[in-house]
């Protein structure tokens, strides 16, 4: 199977300018960037299939650029619907030096194709008004940009100059990365399309029809139900280890559908087409197994937060489900318990009252019953003692304390 040829049987080619044009460049070493703004300082899952088909590439002999917009991040790219809101040039930089810091986990920046991390910022800060009215301003018809699906949209609502003219923006990076390094691919989601196209007529008119830039995006990724991808309970799922522990991330998608799983194995394991299909047959067999989430899980989660982070991840996952919790470090404690109920109470107050205040119980009759039927446990131990008083100095390092009320109902309790 050719490497175009995989890219489509995994589900990542959508749109693409020369497909013939570009099965025979791709027979030698060609390069190619994607571009991701810093809108914010980490990226989330939903950036993974484009960071990774670089990697693909890269791993297919090809050389891969990294874009940061440090320039274009000011702006920010049209939002289907609303204006985004402009933020701070400290704050730009900011998210870039991080952003950069999380795209080289994924990267080789050794040997021969050796990826390359740019930042518009490095020309685009250099042009006066004059420079893009004069040279880039008079190549664009207004006629033609609004027929792009990003400013067709937003034609009803309002749309800016300032969005208006990202398109534009964008078409001199590709161009600036062609005349710098001879990138001659530039690759994107699906909803990047229209920039993808005015960036090729902006080299083509300058540089010449033999310059032969290629297109090509890839399909968002969806769920089967129709929910956003990327999110947990309501919260984006970074690549940020500070923002999404080891376990949360393993979580996510050792939770994601059966529907969905070979799907999210094709976009983002490196896995080989044979060991996917041999998942997938799993699935169907033996679904109770979970083999394609697990595999999916790890894989991406060892890429992420590295082999230790996927030992921690699973260390916790099976102590929740067969353990004792205070095996765990309290900083794993915490990361188990990201999504538990979280309850402030002060030094001394008893079992009982706790379990009230937490809406365990009714009543403290009802929270009664509970601990003499042995369903409440503090710790890690069961207790039967209705006079039990939780106190500061017991706590895990002397912060917070864990409830359980039978197997999976754990509560936390932060001594103030």
């Amino acid at each position: 199977m050719e490497f175009l040829e995989e890219l489509q049987w995994r589900g990542l080619v959508k749109d693409v300018t020369d497909i013939e044009g570009l099965k025979e460049a791709l027979k030698t070493p060609l390069t190619l960037y994607c571009g991701f703004d810093p809108t914010a300082d980490s990226l989330h899952v939903g950036h993974l299939q484009q960071i990774i088909l670089l990697r693909r590439y890269q791993l297919a002999g090809h050389r891969p650029i990294a874009l940061c917009g440090g320039f274009t991040g000011m702006i920010g790219d049209p939002r289907p619907t609303t204006e985004r809101k402009l933020l701070t040039h400290e704050e730009v930089m900011h998210n870039a030096d991080c952003i950069k810091e999380q795209l080289a986990m994924f990267l080789s920046f050794e040997g021969d194709n050796a990826a390359i991390m740019e930042n518009n910022g490095n020309w685009l800060n250099e042009m006066t008004l004059l420079d893009f009215l004069r040279d880039y301003g008079k190549l664009f018809n207004v006629s033609y940009m609004l027929q792009k699906d990003t400013i067709k949209k937003r034609l009803d609502s309002g749309i800016s100059y300032t969005e208006f003219s990202y398109t534009i923006l964008q078409a001199i990076d590709w161009l600036s990365l062609y005349r710098k390094y001879g990138c001659r691919i530039q690759i994107g989601g699906s909803d990047q399309w229209g920039n993808l196209t005015t960036g090729m007529e902006l080299i083509r008119k300058t540089e010449g029809e033999d310059a032969a830039p290629f297109g090509i995006t890839s399909p968002l990724i969806t769920k089967s139900d129709g929910s956003k991808f990327g999110k947990s309970e309501g919260r984006n799922i970074w690549l940020d280890p500070e923002r999404t522990s080891a376990y949360e991330f393993y979580q996510f998608w050792l939770n994601t559908p059966d529907a969905d799983a070979v799907d999210y194995l094709k976009r983002l394991s490196f896995r080989s087409p044979e060991e996917i299909m041999a998942l997938e047959t799993s699935l169907k067999e033996h679904p109770e197994l979970r083999e394609a989430q697990k595999a999916l899980a790890s894989e991406l989660t060892e890429i992420v937060h590295d082999k230790e982070g996927l030992e921690s991840a699973l260390r916790i996952t099976d102590t929740f489900f067969r353990g004792n919790i205070m095996d765990l470090t309290p900083a794993e404690m915490k990361a188990g318990l990201a999504g538990a109920q979280n309850v402030p109470v002060t030094d001394g107050i008893t079992l009982i009252d706790t379990l009230v205040e937490a809406g365990v119980s009714r009543s403290k009759s009802d929270a009664r019953k509970l601990i003499q039927q042995g369903s409440i446990s503090v710790n890690g131990e069961k207790t039967t003692a209705i006079d039990a008083v939780l106190h500061k100095a017991d706590a895990v390092d002397q912060e917070f304390s864990i409830l359980r009320k039978g197997k999976k109902n754990y509560i936390v309790v932060t001594f103030e």
